[in-house]
């Protein structure tokens, strides 16, 4: 059973929402992130990075007390405000790809300790202790962790009357997505919610790993420090956006080698055919089935095949085709063993497509290429329910949710 609780966000004003909310800070060049801080002054950008521009950057504790008297003054100017009841939101994201539609709400870090949360990715200690020292100081939590669950009837009507009505936002951004919120505040709708969440047996974060590691470190924390807490503090709850399996995205995440580890074509081609089946093809190729692999390489692409006797494993992540990929090819071969840390390989997530790996080879920012089919979301629920953890850069998931929507209270 998932435990979800309404509350009451903190959300930007319907006039500036547009402005406000933000994609994870990540994904902005240092060009493109300076340009929007210097043109907006709504940006949630400026909350997130409040010494972009100081010359002398700020020590961790210094840089979140920052964040929290950003966010503070953002309240102040009722930039930002919190809204009077409590209530679950319906976000809708509509993008060229496809449409998400799922509910925003408070989920208890108890089911994240108690293993009701499944995981499938491993988190680093050090950045869950640097995180969760931002959301003590900051004391709050702006962007959701992804979480999907087996599509339920009882939630998909809740969703589907809630809709019907007028939304809180409705506005576009420049990169032609729509986004549209809508309140459930109606008691009827919430103890529903609080019902159907109660009854499905467990939930798959889809993203956001470190986040729920961090706020459950920081619940645990302030747990000991507060021993008559009373359980309805925020600091419980983990920020979350449910979505339906059927409406998660899995795209492929693609691999770039800047070189050939010291081989020549035909030398390479020759060792990869010990365990593939290659064909060259005549036109850009992309993978159509699990353990079916492209590769492009001097103005040539191939498809390479996982030949029959190498397809027996003994659990689902030496199974999954990114395992396979470094298992065949990238150690053996090109010499990279450690995905994390090898300066000699990159990534390049699956919305680029077969034409952005050949763009980044014809540009001679890598040598070589390999596409891979993407993970099935049932893959990647057995990874999670045998307790496993997929490798670096498995999955590319959509959708992307943005910050400063609506904003959890941690107090």
């Amino acid at each position: 059973m998932a435990n979800i609780i309404p509350f009451r966000a903190i959300r930007p004003a319907k006039d500036k929402v547009h402005m406000v909310v933000s994609r994870s800070i990540a994904v902005y060049s240092r060009r493109i992130l300076n340009a929007k801080l210097e043109t907006n002054p709504y940006s949630f950008l400026h909350v997130i990075k409040p010494d972009h521009f100081d010359k002398k950057k700020s020590k961790s504790i210094q840089l979140f007390k920052k964040v929290r008297a950003k966010f503070e003054n953002f309240c102040d100017e009722e930039i930002l405000s919190k809204d009077d009841n409590e209530s679950f939101y319906v976000y809708r994201q509509v993008k060229p790809e496809g449409t998400y539609t799922g509910i925003i709400a408070g989920v208890s870090i108890d089911d994240y300790i108690n293993g009701k949360i499944k995981v499938h990715e491993q988190t680093l200690t050090k950045r869950e202790k640097v995180f969760e020292k931002y959301l003590s100081i900051c004391n709050f939590n702006a962007e959701p962790v992804l979480l999907t669950y087996p599509d339920q009837n009882r939630i998909e009507q809740v969703v589907e009357t809630v809709t019907e009505k007028e939304p809180l936002f409705d506005y576009s951004t420049p990169d032609r997505l729509r986004h549209q919120l809508w309140s459930v505040d109606n008691y009827h709708n919430i103890t529903e919610l609080i019902e159907s969440f109660g009854e499905v047996d467990s939930v798959y974060i889809a993203d956001g790993h470190h986040r729920s590691a961090s706020s459950a470190l920081l619940g645990k924390r302030k747990r000991k420090e507060n021993p008559s807490y009373t359980g309805k503090e925020g600091y419980n709850y983990l920020l979350a956006y449910f979505i339906p399996e059927s409406q998660l995205a899995i795209y492929d995440f693609n691999r770039l080698v800047k070189d050939l580890n010291n081989k020549n074509v035909k030398d390479l081609i020759s060792k990869i055919s010990v365990h593939f089946k290659v064909e060259k093809q005549n036109s850009i190729y992309k993978p159509t089935c699990r353990h079916e692999f492209s590769m492009y390489l001097e103005n040539e692409w191939y498809k390479l095949n996982l030949k029959s006797q190498e397809v027996a494993v003994s659990n689902p992540v030496e199974g999954l085709d990114s395992s396979i990929l470094t298992r065949y090819i990238l150690t053996p071969i090109l010499g990279i063993s450690d995905l994390k840390t090898n300066s000699r390989i990159s990534f390049l997530g699956g919305l680029k497509g077969m034409e952005g790996l050949q763009k980044e080879v014809d540009k001679d920012r890598a040598k070589i290429a390999f596409g891979l089919y993407p993970v099935g979301v049932e893959q990647l629920k057995t990874i999670a329910d045998t307790g496993n953890i997929m490798p670096p850069k498995t999955t590319w998931i959509e959708p992307k949710l943005r910050s400063g929507l609506t904003i959890f209270e941690l107090k």
